[in-house]
């Protein structure tokens, strides 16, 4: 597998202020150390300052169990919610003092569908109730980035969360054809360096039976990887950026981490609404009974329990991090970055608080002004 850079190369700077909690043993003990070196962390975060602009911008709606969406906790009358995947511009300058344009979780849903999971469910219900009914299209992602004024050339990184749900080859280009086509697939992203844990890579090339039905089969067979950047941990991008380390969902699970005019937001899909990182507000029936019940003070998206324990340390580690949300400050900036809608069909299963995106400033289109 190549790599192009190290991410000291890239200009990419590890921090280290979770070094210790990380390894804090008894794990009773970890969650204090986590809180102590989050203040930490935002105290020299924040100082640095803000990003230049952000912007969200809906992708696809698909469905999604409730009994995963809150770890089995919820009750309703659909077995299905929805979560809306949404595509995050954020600008920033680097180190250097360079502007760079970075798109979080750039979901393609020709290549989600290949996911064995959402397979059984095209099975089970037929491809047009599927795609019709269990899911909504609403922007590509070069159509995203378009009405932004920017194409994909100007993208410098690409990252997500996890790789649940996702092709890479539609979006890294490969060196030989996909099944069922005649070239092969160019990258989607020419100019964009991807930024992954890698433990995230190793478990997509090799999943385990418990991980594989959300792992899209193949989905990294002969990618074009010169621009693959392997991170091992925490890594701050440049001012008002990072990518935090949160294990849990999946080993190589992290989440965006971004300074704004309205404070510090945090970006994963550890849950899908605000309700998971704050239960105890919650008015899902089975949500807040249950948090009470386990003496618990988050609920898991659970569609995969590679570590329990260490999600739950991951969802504490990205409150922490997070500031109190400036419409209702009960709410930390958790955002999902597949958050869960409020559609009727779900009812009584909806959101207690929606965070809808993290949009500031404006884009700025390399040599093109403004957006």
């Amino acid at each position: 597998m190549a790599v192009s850079e190290s991410p000291e190369q890239l200009g990419v700077r590890p921090f280290h202020e979770f070094d210790g909690a990380n390894g804090s043993w008894p794990r009773g003990e970890r969650l204090e150390a986590i809180r102590t070196a989050a203040e930490e962390f935002r105290r020299r975060f924040k100082a640095q300052g803000q990003v230049v602009a952000s912007r969200t911008i809906d992708l696809v709606t698909a469905g999604y169990p409730a009994r995963f969406a809150f770890g089995g906790a919820a009750r309703g009358i659909n077995p299905y919610i929805g979560i809306t995947n949404r595509l995050v511009i954020v600008q920033f300058h680097d180190f250097e003092g360079a502007l760079r344009t970075l798109v979080w979780e750039p979901t393609v849903p020709e290549g989600s569908a290949r996911t064995p999971f959402y397979q059984q469910l095209i099975v089970r219900y037929g491809e047009w109730l599927s795609e019709n009914v269990l899911a909504t299209e609403h922007n590509t992602v070069a159509g995203a980035l378009d009405l932004c004024g920017l194409t994909p050339a100007d993208v410098d990184y690409v990252a997500f969360d996890h790789l649940h749900a996702q092709d890479m080859r539609l979006l890294m280009g490969t060196t030989m054809p996909v099944e069922g086509e005649l070239e092969p697939r160019p990258p989607l992203f020419p100019n964009a360096r991807f930024l992954c844990q890698r433990r995230e890579i190793d478990t997509f090339r090799s999943p385990h039976p418990m991980q594989w039905a959300w792992y899209v089969p193949r989905g990294m067979d002969h990618v074009v990887d010169e621009g693959l950047v392997l991170l091992d941990g925490d890594v701050e991008l440049g001012v008002g950026v990072a990518l935090a380390s949160t294990p849990g969902h999946t080993d190589g699970n992290q989440s965006l981490v971004v300074n704004t005019p309205d404070g510090v937001w945090v970006s994963s899909e550890n849950g899908v609404a605000a309700d998971n990182w704050h239960p105890h507000l919650s008015k899902i029936p089975g949500v807040k009974r249950e948090a009470e019940l386990m003496g618990v003070e988050v609920i898991l998206n659970s569609n995969t329990l590679e570590d329990s324990i260490d999600q739950y340390d991951s969802m504490v580690k990205e409150k922490a991090l997070a500031d109190p949300n400036r419409e209702d400050p009960r709410w930390m900036n958790v955002f999902p970055s597949s958050e869960m809608p409020k559609l009727r069909r779900q009812w009584p299963v909806v959101p207690s608080f929606t965070y809808g995106g993290i949009d500031y400033g404006r884009v700025e289109a390399p040599g093109r002004g403004a957006a």
